[in-house]
């Protein structure tokens, strides 16, 4: 059984999962918009897994006999002038994601809770690899500069692009 803290947290995390999914998707089609459709098919890919992370989170919640509560998800509000300021903008989303996940790691052992505890891992493991995959992403972008055949040619990478991620 989970205590009402540790329910309330894990349904805290289920929001920011939600809105990480919304974020990834307002940038899917602001790329697909403008004709970028590598990095559109990479965050529409971005936004499926934050939503399966969610959905992992709801069924944890209520496994353990918790009421897992499906949250109102936030409008995403992108700085678009650059890619690099919207990449930017996804790193920072994915740091404070990982303080949200540490500090659900830290209540978890503050209550004893070590089955709840034992389920994060995945999480931070996984915010290890997206914060990764932003940060290669970034630097990608300092490379390329203000050079149009170079976006062109990140666009076309993006496609394929994996990072570090593990296939789920």
């Amino acid at each position: 059984m989970l205590s009402k803290s540790i329910e309330s947290a894990l349904n805290n995390q289920i929001k920011v999962e939600a809105d990480s999914s919304q974020i990834y998707l307002a940038m899917a089609s602001w790329a697909e918009v403008q004709g970028f459709e590598g990095i559109a098919a990479f965050m529409y890919k971005q936004s499926e897994e934050e939503r399966m992370h969610m959905l992992k989170l709801v069924k944890y919640v209520n496994q353990r006999g918790g009421d897992a509560k499906i949250p109102n998800v936030i409008e995403p509000v992108l700085d678009c002038s650059s890619f690099k300021a919207l990449f930017t903008q996804l790193y920072e989303h994915e740091v404070m994601v990982s303080a949200s996940i540490n500090e659900l790691v830290h209540v978890s052992l503050s209550e004893k809770d070590y089955a709840t505890h034992n389920f994060l891992q995945w999480y931070v493991s996984e915010q290890i690899e997206e914060e990764s995959t932003a940060k290669t992403i970034l630097d990608k972008i300092q490379l390329i500069g203000d050079d149009k055949g170079g976006l062109y040619l990140f666009d076309n990478d993006m496609k394929s692009f994996s990072g570090n991620q593990p296939s789920k």
